[in-house]
């Protein structure tokens, strides 16, 4: 069966593949030749994945699936939240990561979470899946792994930011591992 991943990040989609095993065939947006600029005008991860896989089965008349992710963090009210891709107005994670830092200033408060909802329109049904990680922003970036704010993030248990970890080490735990961990269960169930 076929599954269409709203996504065109080639790393993803292989990583998500290997996962799901050979029962789902993923395909990329590109691959369904969908250029477009998917809207993630939600105020929730969970309203900007749904709308992923609306516009893709609207518009396509496929079984598919989107997800949404970012960090919040507990001083700020959540903020990043939605807008962590964006958060300072650009999509420049260097002018993120300095904006949520200066925000922080020294509060003793560091507590936050990534957290990932992934959105599956399969056989006329929405289903839903999440996926978070908790620990805390420290003071400066280290490592050099990752993405986005990766380098002032360190999960609860570790000593290491997500930057430090080796990808392998960071799937393991991290809030988009859970989050498709839950989706790949539940499509080896429906096709068992």
């Amino acid at each position: 069966m076929e599954l269409i991943f709203a996504t065109n990040n080639a790393h993803k989609l292989e990583e998500v593949q290997a996962m799901v095993g050979d029962k789902f065939i993923l395909k990329s947006l590109a691959d369904i030749g969908c250029t477009d600029d998917i809207p993630e005008t939600g105020i929730t991860f969970q309203e900007n994945a749904q709308q992923k896989t609306d516009y893709l089965r609207s518009r396509y008349q496929v079984d598919c699936f989107g997800d949404d992710s970012g960090l919040e963090v507990d001083a700020l009210n959540g903020e990043p939240g939605v807008y962590s891709a964006r958060y300072s107005g650009s999509r420049d994670m260097e002018q993120n990561i300095d904006l949520v830092l200066s925000k922080l200033g020294d509060s003793s408060n560091r507590t936050a979470r990534f957290k990932t909802v992934i959105s599956l329109f399969l056989q006329g049904e929405q289903h839903f899946f999440e996926g978070s990680v908790e620990g805390r922003i420290i003071e400066q970036r280290i490592g050099t792994e990752g993405f986005g704010y990766d380098p002032i993030f360190i999960p609860d248990g570790y000593t290491q930011t997500f930057a430090e970890m080796s990808l392998a080490e960071k799937n393991k735990i991290s809030h988009r591992a859970k989050a498709i961990a839950k989706l790949v269960a539940f499509l080896k169930e429906k096709t068992a």
